[in-house]
């Protein structure tokens, strides 16, 4: 249960709803609109345990779950309705070991948020734009508009200010916390008196929080090794590409991506992002037949860090916004036309060596990351096996 969610609109609702929901549940679901966009979530319908909330309970947050305000936590009473003050907003669904009810189902949509200043979070920079008109209305001049670091300097057309602020320079802070990297500036308008001012400055303050958790697809082997990235507002760019050896210098173009048993397939991750003080690692790589399915039919090459597959291996690469590694083709290819990977990565601090990042094999659970790592989820796929090498009786 829980999950990614980008449509404008839908329907969450607990477990098995409207029959009862499972004891021990405990599921997050993160609504996330288009840009510069607001959720609203109104609830149709609650029958669960407890008047006290302290036993089964919903809990909806401003933003990601464990480092947003908490907007709301009930279990029971009229229908409330919540409205973010971003794009996104989180619902926590938990139950106990004891009984089970209806559970719950609400709706949510994605209503304009106020347009007079717009930010998108891109790989490499926040790109703001302030309306002139808003700027006129209130009595201050585009000419005015300044970052604390002066020397970056927005472009001015007739109807915008636009600014790009790098995440590494142009004064960008960066602060961390449970589900964000967050990067940080500061716009000023000033009033236009000299001598005498009769309006006060304002400091707008502007920030990327880059979610420590994302979902990305990328497909070898339908297409030219294709990159489906996500550009959302804060989410990290990465793909993974295969390449022919240990080399890493040509990239695997075939189309389809056939393959035989037993043969290395080399594969590197790759981080898009402007700040030079993060690195990634391989955390978990599972195989499945079905790209939409890794728990029915699934086969770890490495989990938390821990090899589980014999031929799986990891590579030297040249900067820190890599990652390189090797498996060799298995038999549960021999018993499917086609295998996708899903593979977890983690985006963690440059130096921090308390993350998961630098100690390698974990046993821990994924929610308990630490503060200074993010979890971006790629998917690759199919592989196929060449001709010569399928099952019998397959085509």
């Amino acid at each position: 249960c829980g999950g990614s969610v980008s449509d404008s609109s839908g329907v969450l609702q607990s477990p098995n709803y409207p029959g009862s929901y499972p004891n021990d549940a405990d599921c997050v679901w993160e609504i996330q609109v288009q840009n510069n966009f607001r959720v609203t979530l109104t609830f149709r319908d609650i029958a669960m345990q407890s008047r006290t909330c302290q036993h089964d309970y919903i809990e909806v947050y401003d933003g990601p779950a464990h480092s947003s305000p908490l907007l709301g936590r009930f279990c029971s009473g009229s229908f409330p309705t919540y409205v973010s003050s971003s794009n996104m907003m989180s619902v926590h669904f938990h139950s106990d070991s004891r009984f089970s009810f209806r559970g719950f189902q609400a709706r949510y949509s994605s209503i304009p948020a106020n347009h007079n200043t717009t930010i998108q979070c891109l790989p490499d920079y926040m790109h703001v734009v302030v309306s002139r008109d808003y700027l006129q209305s209130q009595g201050y001049s585009a000419q005015r508009v300044t970052l604390v670091d002066n020397r970056c300097r927005p472009t001015v057309t007739s109807r915008e200010v636009v600014f790009n602020i790098p995440y590494n320079s142009c004064g960008t802070t960066q602060e961390e916390n449970n589900d964000t990297i967050n990067y940080s500036n500061t716009i000023r308008v000033a009033s236009s008196g000299y001598v005498i001012k009769r309006k006060k400055n304002i400091n707008l303050h502007v920030s990327c929080k880059m979610l420590r958790k994302s979902w990305q697809q990328v497909m070898y082997a339908a297409e030219d090794t294709v990159e489906v990235n996500e550009y959302q507002f804060g989410r990290y760019d990465m793909n993974i590409t295969f390449y022919d050896s240990p080399a890493f210098r040509q990239q695997v173009r075939s189309s389809p991506y056939y393959i035989d048993l037993n043969q290395n397939l080399y594969l590197q991750a790759c981080l898009r992002s402007s700040d030079p003080n993060l690195k990634v690692v391989v955390d978990t790589c599972v195989a499945s037949p079905n790209p939409h399915d890794f728990n029915t039919l699934a086969y770890y090459l490495v989990r938390n860090g821990c090899p589980r597959d014999s031929s799986y291996a990891t590579y030297s690469s040249p900067s820190s916004h890599f990652a390189r590694f090797k498996f060799n083709a298995f038999e549960f290819m021999s018993r499917h036309p086609s295998v996708y990977l899903k593979c977890q990565m983690l985006v963690c601090r440059l130096g921090d060596y308390s993350s998961r990042c630098y100690r390698g094999c974990s046993s821990r659970a994924k929610r308990d990351t630490s503060p200074a790592e993010e979890e971006v989820d790629v998917v690759v796929g199919p592989l196929q096996l060449r001709e010569g090498d399928a099952p019998s009786g397959s085509t």
